[in-house]
């Protein structure tokens, strides 16, 4: 038997209901808000995600799946969203649009990293891109659609911490900081931190091990050393949230694993998904889209991880609504019905009637189980006899009640009940 590869993982009917319902809430949510979808492809030329994600992160460096096709061009499938966006947004000429340009996606990602719980190899993402506009209120305004997307679910128990990592400039200043605080202590940083801590030691402040962790207390802090724009800035995206009513805690550990990250950086954290707690993380990349050769045009934008949304609704106890039933099947007997119950069933289609009737010429009992086990809302039982006198009996399951009532006048009556 071929079996799935490891890190993947089948969506079956029985829970694809689930992803459908967070996707539209997302689209909902993203319509509320005037952004308009964009798809990019699903690889794109490895440039894009080494100039846009970062030459120094894990993701480039580690996780990414390049190959060369056939024309010996080395080919990536997307570990994340915002490049591809950024690619599409300078290659059609978006910038040339109206400002701002408010884009979202759904997505499938893929990363090579050990496979758990909410994180696979291949995995769904929902994000969205605000270009054009350097003013705070558009961070706040990221900000509060990830939380009216989190809060439409029903997430419970979220909290929201955001950080300001400055401008380049702030940066560089923060950075030498850093390493002159580690200097002395770099020799006991796991390998992982000792690598970072020449190409970018403010990712030793994501780090998740323990003796890293101990080893930064009393390290300097970031928003020390932002410069007074930064700090307007930031200041600004804080304001504006207070006035909207959400709450959140300024968290200076923040920065967020890709490089392109400029001011504010933000997540939404829980503890009901296990030790890596962030649900939904982004912040304002200014310098990005340069990069793609785009002018000097700034960005804000999020990214949530639907297979952790699915697990921390499901630690949360949230119910997804199940899809609706099937309206009737309609169960034959003999010939001359399994003729006359397709052509009911096509009729009901054609009206946007749910409908199904057999073809496994199974005898009416077991009609009857099939349907119960379909969950089918009503069963229209249709033999040699009905067809002769143009009725249908039609059995509620809910309730057990039968009656006759004419095929003709099927598409009535299922439309009042």
């Amino acid at each position: 038997m071929i079996t799935v590869p490891k890190g993947t993982k089948d969506t079956l009917p029985k829970d694809s209901y689930k992803w459908q319902y967070i996707e539209n809430t997302a689209r909902k949510t993203a319509a509320l808000f005037d952004a308009k979808e964009i798809r990019t492809p699903t690889f794109e030329h490895t440039e894009v995600f080494v100039r846009g994600v970062g030459e120094t992160t894990d993701v480039v460096n580690k996780e990414m799946y390049t190959f060369l096709d056939k024309g010996g061009r080395s080919i990536t499938l997307k570990p994340e969203g915002t490049a591809g966006t950024i690619r599409a947004f300078v290659e059609s000429g978006l910038y040339a649009s109206a400002l701002p340009v408010k884009l979202y996606y759904i997505t499938d990602c893929f990363r090579y990293e050990r496979p758990q719980a909410g994180r696979l190899r291949q995995f769904r993402q929902f994000g969205v891109e605000f270009l054009g506009s350097d003013s705070c209120g558009i961070d706040a305004e990221v900000i509060l659609l990830a939380k009216s997307f989190l809060d439409g679910l029903g997430v419970k128990n979220l909290k929201l911490h955001i950080n300001s990592i400055g401008c380049k400039d702030c940066r560089k200043k923060y950075q030498q900081a850093l390493r002159d605080f580690l200097a002395e202590k770099k020799d006991k940083l796991c390998d992982k931190c000792k690598e970072r801590y020449d190409t970018n030691p403010l990712r030793i402040l994501d780090c998740k091990d323990e003796d890293c962790k101990k080893l930064l207390k009393g390290a300097p802090v970031i928003l020390d050393y932002i410069c007074d724009d930064c700090k307007a800035h930031f200041d600004g995206v804080k304001e504006l949230l207070r006035a909207a009513g959400v709450e959140f805690t300024v968290d200076t550990g923040i920065v967020r694993g890709l490089d392109y990250y400029t001011k504010t950086v933000f997540e939404f954290v829980s503890d009901n998904i296990g030790a890596q707690g962030t649900v939904c993380g982004g912040g304002r990349y200014d310098g990005l889209v340069s990069e793609f050769g785009g002018g000097d045009i700034p960005g804000v934008g999020f990214a949530v991880g639907i297979e952790r949304l699915l697990l921390l609704l499901e630690n949360d106890g949230v119910e997804i609504p199940e899809p609706e039933r099937l309206t009737v099947y309609v169960a034959p007997i003999g010939e001359a019905g399994r003729e006359k119950a397709f052509k009911i069933v096509s009729e009901l289609r054609k009206s946007g009637i749910a409908a199904d009737t057999d073809y496994m010429e199974r005898g009416i009992k077991a009609q009857f189980k099939y349907a119960d086990k379909i969950n089918a809302k009503f069963v229209g039982v249709l033999g040699d006899s009905e067809a002769e006198r143009g009725v249908i009996k039609l059995k509620d399951m809910s309730s057990g009640e039968e009656k006759d009532v004419p095929i003709s006048a099927i598409l009535n009556e299922l439309k009042k009940l």
